[in-house]
């Protein structure tokens, strides 16, 4: 099943298509981040050990990134390979730009 989507990029607009099952997929991974996040959120509130607060914090950073990353993987898969064969510039360089940002 698929997940029809549509962008603008300066006026540009496109449709393509996601996998609902990566979706789905995408979106259980940061529901658990939330919830991570508010354990650690909790662990502060109780005065829990700081050490042990700084490495669950660290643990919700990956995973995080990690989701970034495959979010990251599906655009290039879809968005991107079709903004080449519309020669959409302004998406590719909206790419580069989220990209700098993820990578702060």
């Amino acid at each position: 099943m698929e997940k029809k989507i549509t962008h603008t990029h300066d006026g540009h607009t496109h449709t393509h298509t996601h996998d609902a099952t990566h979706v789905k997929k995408i979106a259980n991974r940061l529901a658990r981040s939330i919830g991570h996040l508010e354990a650690v959120k909790r662990m502060v509130e109780n005065g829990e050990d700081c050490s042990e607060v700084l490495i669950q914090l660290s643990a919700v950073k990956a995973e995080i990134n990690n989701a970034g990353k495959e979010i990251l993987k599906e655009h290039i898969t879809h968005c991107i390979v079709e903004a080449v064969e519309e020669h959409d510039t302004a998406a590719i360089q909206d790419l580069n730009t989220a990209i700098d940002r993820f990578m702060k």
